[in-house]
């Protein structure tokens, strides 16, 4: 018998205590009040290079709340053992809306795993929007004036969120090669995805100076949290899987975590490496829109942010130098322009270490998508340490169905590769090597104009001109009639 969406309520209420800082260590307690009177608790934890100042506990008493904003339709109230202010409580309300219709639709409804008990599972044909919406309301301990926590910032210092993946590689050659202050920040998540980010930190922990890291046990507490959800399988832990069972809120907690180092450093300018995603049109389903789980990587999570900026950290702003270029070009730009950045890049699910080195499995699917992009620019992936043997069976191994890239950019990268093996003969798909100019998701009026000029100098050179979408179509666009 199907449940209905009252049925995915585990939780009374999850409480959070106020954040105690002792020196570089921030600490933070959560408190689950299950459905059946049980109490359980775990205590989430960051680690900074340098002395924590208690001017940043209104930052950090938000860190501390992302991660519950995964679990919004699991509970009915989420109280807060600290005052917050009103901005502070209007953005935890609207990314809780935002976050519980995503994994709704996408981790309950369109799963792409078998985590959840069947018995749990809605009837899709009696689903209904408001199924979506939070059932948890916030209860902070009060609700303060808004006052600016800081407005002393540089707006040439730029700060990458930073993890060893093309995105942020790129980010931080191009913003280097322009003449920006940049700052590599890192999250070391004391999970696997430390391992794939370990090679880049590495590097800039050397040969860059204001390299810093934050270390938390948040993979954890998702572990915790899985244990605790009444309708995920007690095995969650023996399924191999590519994706998160439920969680689907990660950058907000890394932002929020790294916010102190953006005050004392003053660093202006937070980027995400955010590249484009053809989202023509902002997807429904089941009459219930949202994001393809991809929320706090558009444009609208950065305009969000920038709000909440606005009131509360004014002159500091966040943006992606690459929203506008697709996977495919940033990995040309990467590899062509930045060889030894390239050589960083660590993309996979199942990284391991031979001789020191951290090398990537090279057949998990994100390898498969790294190797994709490499063949389709010409690069030999030994760059990255791949293996020949990985190299020459890529034509055997690939199954265009399991790569989750755009269907417009994978065909165009096929294309560049040619007919081979497995590789499907598609036509090409020019747009894939185009700048895509778009309001909605890829505005270049979101590049600052201090680096807009310099960043496109850059990229114009690897791609073969402008598109803007027109009926739902990518049309091909005269420079000319661009506003920069």
């Amino acid at each position: 018998m199907k449940k209905n969406s009252n049925d995915f309520i585990c939780f009374s209420s999850i409480e959070i205590s106020n954040p105690s800082i002792n020196h570089q260590t921030v600490k933070s307690n959560i408190t689950l009040n299950k459905t059946n009177n049980e109490k359980v608790n775990f205590e989430i934890i960051l680690k900074y290079d340098e002395d924590v100042n208690h001017k940043n506990i209104p930052l950090l008493r938000l860190a501390f709340c992302m991660p519950l904003l995964n679990y919004g339709l699991f509970t009915k109230k989420f109280i807060l053992k600290f005052p917050i202010s009103k901005e502070d409580f209007k953005i935890l309300n609207q990314l809780n809306k935002i976050f519980s219709r995503d994994i709704f639709v996408n981790k309950i409804l369109r799963r792409r795993t078998n985590y959840i008990l069947p018995d749990f599972l809605p009837d899709e044909k009696k689903v209904k929007p408001r199924d979506a919406e939070s059932k948890a309301v916030f209860l902070p301990e009060k609700v303060t004036d808004n006052i600016f926590i800081s407005t002393d910032f540089n707006f040439n210092n730029c700060g990458v969120l930073s993890s060893g993946g093309k995105e942020s590689l790129i980010t931080y050659g191009i913003l280097k090669e322009i003449g920006a202050n940049v700052y590599p920040l890192y999250i070391n998540e004391s999970g696997g995805h430390w391992r794939t980010a370990l090679t880049a930190y590495r590097y800039h922990k050397k040969n860059q100076p204001d390299t810093q890291k934050v270390w938390t046990n948040v993979d954890r507490f998702y572990v915790f949290m899985l244990d605790n959800l009444k309708f995920i399988r007690s095995d969650h832990r023996k399924i191999r899987a590519d994706t998160y069972p439920v969680r689907l809120c990660i950058f907000p907690f890394y932002v929020f975590s790294l916010l102190p180092i953006f005050l004392e450093k003053k660093i202006g300018n937070l980027l995400i490496g955010s590249e484009f995603d053809d989202l023509k049109i902002k997807p429904v389903y089941r009459e219930i829109h949202h994001y393809f789980g991809v929320y706090d990587q558009h444009q609208d999570y950065d305009l969000l942010m920038n709000e909440w900026y606005h009131k509360r950290l004014l002159g500091l702003y966040q943006w992606s130098a690459l929203r506008n270029i697709s996977g495919l070009i940033v990995e040309r730009i990467l590899t062509k322009r930045y060889p030894d950045l390239a050589s960083l890049q660590r993309s996979c699910h199942s990284c391991h270490i031979e001789n020191n080195e951290i090398v990537p499995c090279g057949n998990c699917s994100k390898c498969m998508g790294v190797l994709l992009f490499l063949l389709a620019n010409n690069v030999d992936p030994k760059i990255m340490n791949f293996k020949g043997k990985d190299i020459e069976l890529f034509t055997k191994r690939i199954n265009p169905k399991n790569l989750r890239l755009d269907e417009d950019e994978k065909n165009q990268s096929f294309y560049l590769i040619g007919e081979k093996g497995k590789i499907p003969s598609v036509k090409p798909i020019d747009h894939v090597e185009k700048i895509h100019i778009n309001k909605e998701n890829s505005d270049l009026g979101q590049i600052p104009r201090y680096f807009r000029k310099n960043i496109l100098k850059i990229i114009k050179s690897y791609t073969t001109g402008y598109c803007e979408l027109k009926n739902e179509n990518w049309s091909s666009l005269d420079e000319s009639k661009i506003n920069f």
